[in-house]
């Protein structure tokens, strides 16, 4: 198993590579990995996700992973660890253990970690702009790419913790990660989110299901279902021009007035009104 050192806070790489070095790497420090161009699979823990431009990953202290490339591939890497974002402790306690938590609980699995759609364009500008500060290297450089660094962390903390309910914490068990996973891979079929099916798909009792979920995330089972539903539907009103019965459809929602009825209940607004309100 190979291993990286990191010597800095933090540290940026672009490499391109017509074949991704043969071995699986495991690392005592975060590495944050975005597609610039290339196609392949990326493989975490045992779990494979193709990859293509435009996405990004996150391996914590505890993955194990590696990238087999289809074609020539140009990553952008970055490496940091809890250490860089100590500082800010005095200044904002709170945000720093939000950070942590949000970082450490990362589902480690496969996967792009972007999934909040108004983020992608912002992240490709924003490491775009790293790596033309790098070339030309003018006044100032190593701070504007400081200041870039951080508001990336802060844009991929927002993603992950869209994922996330607020209880999970470091010492989390593994099983809620992976009831976690199950719900967010299936939302949108209301058979495979019966409790029976979640439970036989992971070989937990239907009955100790729920009370096990609530007690390591705060929420039972339909409340994060409900939220993450609420949560997606956000997303797509403030990121696409999907017309709100087009999203009823693809969340399966009987129809538009019972998707308009949930959201209304959990937001206090409805679709259409919290789009005029925030899409700008």
């Amino acid at each position: 198993m190979a291993r990286e050192h990191l010597y800095r806070l933090f540290e940026i790489s672009f490499k391109k590579f017509d074949i991704f070095p043969k071995a699986v790497y495991k690392n005592n420090f975060f590495k944050l990995v975005y597609i610039i161009e290339g196609t392949g699979v990326h493989t975490m823990n045992g779990h494979s996700f193709n990859y293509r431009p435009g996405n990004m990953f996150l391996s914590t202290p505890a993955d194990q992973y590696t990238f087999s490339t289809h074609s020539s591939t140009t990553f952008f890497f970055l490496h940091f660890n809890d250490i860089y974002i100590k500082p800010k402790m005095d200044k904002d306690n709170d945000w720093v253990q939000r950070m942590e938590q949000i970082l450490q609980n990362a589902s480690h699995r496969p996967g792009c970690i972007l999934k909040n759609g108004v983020d992608k364009p912002l992240v490709a500008a924003m490491i775009d702009c790293i790596r033309k500060e790098m070339d030309y290297e003018q006044i100032y450089h190593n701070k504007i790419i400081q200041q870039i660094v951080n508001t990336l962390l802060l844009i991929i903390a927002r993603n992950i913790a869209l994922k996330l309910p607020k209880k999970v914490k470091e010492n989390t068990g593994e099983p809620v990660l992976d009831i976690l996973h199950y719900i967010q891979e299936n939302i949108c079929s209301q058979e495979n989110l019966r409790v029976e099916k979640i439970s036989d798909n992971l070989k937990i009792s239907a009955n100790y299901l729920g009370r096990y979920f609530k007690k390591q995330t705060g929420e039972t089972l339909q409340q994060y279902i409900s939220n993450y539903k609420v949560r997606l539907i956000e997303n797509r009103l403030l990121s696409s021009d999907m017309r709100i019965n087009e999203i009823a459809y693809e969340l399966n929602f009987t129809d538009e007035s019972h998707l308009n009825r949930a959201f209304k209940k959990l937001r206090g607004i409805s679709p259409t009104a919290y789009r005029k309100k925030f899409a700008s």
